[in-house]
Formats: structure tokens, C-alpha cells, sequence
């Protein structure tokens, strides 16, 4: 059990021993129906980017070092599609799976016996907040050396009004002094359980928070607050719904990186990467990587293999090629796009369609041959995005609005192919040094530009990596001076257009 016992200035010193929890202990509180959304299902079995809420939600304490244990309390009648999620998620910290109450109160009831009679901490955690951060884990963990029940909040950004059975104003607390309330809310066991053991004996007993039992059983027991974040919304309402997706979409994955050359080289060794659009930038970069670390990489394109993404015939015969060579794909990167400025008005139709069809129509060829492919491998389709993909942005538009497309149907496409066991991925650089950048905006200082290498270097890690369904954004170190100088444009290149920007 990992836990920092540092304390702060503010520490309390009410505990007259010191405190050794057995374990760590994360229950989840799944017991919701989903009415306020109007679904036939639990809303924590709802699927945003690709998986559901639940499994989301359960991810980040499976990944919190200071968590040793996970219980969930699921709805009635949703048991086992929990359990089936925990299985095929691989959630190791996952000891229980069991039926919540009827209300919050019964839950905790019921979770506390589950967790047993031994010293521990306990973090009950809604799991309709799928947001949570390892920052908020570590923290109300780490609090729980000093204090015997912590919250989570973040300051109110509204003026809290208190109204009579008139709706008329009687109060306008000062609201610096408010704060919105989160989950997990974290206890030493023997302080929630007291709590509990003293509400039993209140016929009016009902609360809907724990900490609210700890602070009206327990006076005079400290409530620490740490910082939750607006990120850790709970998703209750529609909007909800589509809140959560986009900040998932948002949200930066990150790639676990390997140590050294020979560790790439094992994972890389005997594998096949299709690449379309690996004769410049990112793609070429990739190419060039990968063979050095051992893998079989077949780079194709418009201008050095006649390969049209946008043509079925030849991405099929691309992908023919390495599967006849090898006896395998392992993973296929799309690289290949074009950008061509200017205002959407004034854009001929000639432009439109080779901007749809090469960025959109092309990816989509790609995923739909490809996927025979990458069952056989349990492999990966690595998509490519850009910044602008969260705003259109005027003088682009389709390539904006195409870049977009690619963000949803990576996400699409982790779900439909989930079950079959083939990731999808995007990768989001910034603005990066290719010749398809330097043809439409020209020479830009090198210190403000994102090395295709690094894109590339990046893109690996995905690629050996256990994500799918995200969107990986790519930046150059804050204070990073130039990385490589800026690729000179080429007549090739703007020919090829087959580098991401």
C-alpha cells in the first residue's frame, strides 16, 4: 500500500495513536437507475469514448497506487453486466461485485460490512464521476494520516441562494465561504462506522452524504477538504451526458514510454505497421523508426507507390502486399492528408472533393479493409488528427471539419471493434514541421514547431500501448527550444500531401 504520511501546517492531532490502516479500500456506489436520463439502463452502463461510465470510473483506482482494493455496489438486476465489465476490463483490484440498497444510506450499510471488521480506509466514490483524477485518490488518501474523514469540493462560481416554501429569498450566504460538493469522500473505518452506529438509533435518520452522517453524528469530528476539480462532474442529467464525452475528448491520454532501445526492439521485433502516407513527415518518420527498432514496415503513398487512400482497390492491394510478405498486420497508420486554405465560398469543387475524400473518405476505405487484418492480431488502427479538430477555424473549414470526423470516428470504431479486440487510436500534434505545413503557411521559426520525429517517437508508444478509443495529444515541452529544423517544402511533397499537420 503506497501512502506519502506527509502532513500539512494545518494537520490536526485529535488521533492519540498512530494510525495503520490495513488496507485501502475504494468502493464504488453504482446503485443509480438512470431515470433523470430517461435510458432503459443504469446510467453508470452508459458508454462515453467508447466504454462504459462504470469501467471509466473503476480504471482510475485500478491505476492509483494508493488503492488496494475495489468494491463496487451495483443497481439491482445489473450484477452481472458489472461483473462481465470488471472481467473483461482486466480489473484486478476488483474483489466485489454486489447489490447496493435502496437508498445511499442502505448502500454504506452495506459496503461496510463487505469491507469487513478490520482497520482501513475507506473511499466511497460515485461511479457516475468517471473523471476523477489520481491527484484527488492520492490526496484524500494521504489526508487520511491526519484527519478521520475528508471531502472534496470545489468553490462555488454562482451565488447560493436560500429561498422559503414561497421560493422568496431568505438568505444569500457569503459565498466564498461555499463549495460544491464531490466524491470520494474518505474515512478512517472505525469514524464511518460510528457514525453509522449512532444514525441507527435516529428514526428520522436520512441523509444522502457520508460525510453529512460523520458531521451530524460525529460534532466536533474535523471534515477535511482538499480541491476536486470541475473536470469530476457527475453525470446525472443529459447535458451531462454530452459534458462528459467532450471532456473525455479532450482529455490528453498518455502513452506509457519504454526505457531504452532494447525494450523497443522486443515489442517491435517480428511485427508488420502498415503505413499510408509514409513518404514524408510524420509517416516517414514513423517508417524509419519502427524498422530501426525491428518491426516490418510497409510505407505507401500517392507519388512513391500510386497508392490512393480514397480507392478501395488500393488499399487493399497495399495491405495484400504486407500480409503476403509477412503473414500478418499488426498495426495500420493513416497519415496520409492534405490541407488547402481558403474560403469556403470560393473553394472549387474539384479542391472540396480531394480534401474529403483524402482526409475522410481515405481513413474510412482504410478502417473498413483493414479490419480482417487486425483481428487475426488483436492489432491497432492509429488515426491522425489535429489542433483544430475542437473549433472549425476560418479558411479551413473541411479540413477542420474532416479532422473532426477522425476524432469521432476513432471513437466509434473503438466500440464497434472492441468486442473483436482491435484498438483505434488518434494522435493530435501540434503544430508540427512537415512539408504539408511549410507548403500552405510557409517558413514559421523552428521554436514554435513540433519535430515529426517526435510525432513519430509518440505514435510508437500508442502503438505498443493498451489504449483505445483516445485521443493523444502531442506537445512540445514547455521552454523546449527548436527540435529540428523546419522540412523544406517539395514539389513531391505538395504532390504527395501525405504528411498530418
Amino acid at each position: 500500500m503506497t501512502q506519502d504520511q506527509t502532513t500539512g501546517p494545518d494537520a490536526a492531532t485529535e488521533t492519540p495513536v498512530p494510525w495503520r490502516p490495513s488496507r485501502t479500500v475504494a468502493v464504488v456506489l453504482a446503485g443509480g437507475t438512470g431515470t433523470r436520463l430517461g435510458l432503459g439502463i443504469p446510467k453508470q452502463l452508459l458508454k462515453i469514448a467508447g466504454k462504459p461510465i462504470i469501467e471509466h470510473t473503476l480504471a482510475v483506482f485500478e491505476a492509483a497506487p494508493e488503492i488496494d482494493e475495489i468494491i463496487v455496489l451495483m443497481a439491482t438486476g445489473h450484477v452481472e453486466d458489472a461483473r462481465q465489465i470488471v472481467e473483461k476490463a482486466g480489473l484486478r483490484k476488483v474483489t466485489k461485485v454486489i447489490e447496493g440498497g435502496d437508498t445511499r444510506n442502505a448502500t454504506t450499510r452495506i459496503a461496510l460490512d463487505a469491507v469487513g471488521p478490520a482497520d482501513c480506509n475507506i473511499l466511497f466514490h460515485d461511479a457516475v464521476r468517471p473523471l476523477l483524477s489520481g491527484r484527488i485518490v492520492r490526496e484524500c488518501v494521504n489526508a487520511l494520516w491526519t484527519y478521520t474523514a475528508v471531502d472534496v469540493a470545489i468553490p462555488s462560481a454562482d451565488t447560493i441562494i436560500q429561498v422559503d416554501d414561497n421560493d422568496c429569498i431568505t438568505d444569500i450566504p457569503v459565498r466564498s465561504r461555499l463549495r460544491r460538493g464531490q466524491t470520494p469522500q474518505a474515512f478512517r473505518s472505525p469514524t464511518i462506522r460510528e457514525a453509522y452506529r449512532i444514525a441507527e438509533g435516529d428514526p428520522d435518520f436520512a441523509a444522502t452524504d457520508d460525510c453529512g452522517v460523520v458531521l451530524r453524528y460525529l460534532p466536533g469530528t474535523p471534515i477535511k477538504v482538499i480541491d476536486g476539480s470541475d473536470e469530476n462532474i457527475k453525470v446525472t442529467h443529459p447535458v451531462d451526458v454530452h459534458l462528459a464525452d467532450k471532456l473525455f475528448q479532450l482529455a490528453a491520454a498518455q502513452a506509457p514510454r519504454l526505457t531504452d532501445h532494447r525494450s523497443y526492439t522486443e515489442e517491435l521485433t517480428g511485427r508488420t505497421i502498415v503505413v499510408f502516407g509514409g513518404s514524408y513527415g510524420i509517416g516517414h518518420e514513423l517508417t524509419e523508426l519502427a524498422q530501426r527498432y525491428g518491426a516490418q514496415v510497409f510505407p505507401f503513398s500517392r507519388s512513391t507507390t500510386g497508392t490512393h487512400v480514397e480507392r478501395a482497390e488500393d488499399v487493399e492491394a497495399a495491405l495484400t502486399t504486407a500480409f503476403e510478405a509477412t503473414g500478418r498486420i499488426d498495426h495500420v497508420v493513416v497519415t496520409a492528408g492534405i490541407l488547402e486554405k481558403g474560403a469556403l465560398a470560393e473553394m472549387d469543387e474539384e479542391t472540396m472533393d480531394r480534401l474529403l475524400q483524402v482526409n475522410f473518405v481515405g481513413p474510412v476505405t482504410i478502417a473498413r479493409q483493414a479490419l480482417p487484418y487486425l483481428q487475426q492480431t488483436k492489432g491497432q488502427l492509429l488515426l491522425y488528427t489535429s489542433s483544430s479538430y475542437t473549433r472549425g477555424r476560418a479558411r479551413y473549414a473541411l479540413y477542420s471539419a474532416t479532422k473532426a470526423a477522425l476524432v469521432n470516428l476513432t471513437q466509434a470504431l473503438a466500440d464497434e471493434w472492441a468486442d473483436v479486440g482491435v484498438r483505434v487510436n488518434c494522435i493530435n500534434p501540434e503544430r508540427t514541421a512537415t512539408p504539408m505545413r511549410t507548403r500552405a503557411f510557409g517558413e514559421e521559426p523552428e521554436h514554435t514547431l513540433l519535430a515529426a520525429e517526435a510525432v513519430a517517437q509518440s505514435s510508437l508508444d500508442v502503438l505498443i500501448s493498451d489504449l483505445t478509443g483516445q485521443v493523444i495529444d502531442v506537445r512540445r515541452a514547455p521552454g523546449d527550444g527548436p527540435s529540428v529544423p523546419a522540412q523544406p517544402a517539395r514539389a513531391e511533397a505538395a504532390a504527395a500531401a501525405t504528411s498530418a499537420s
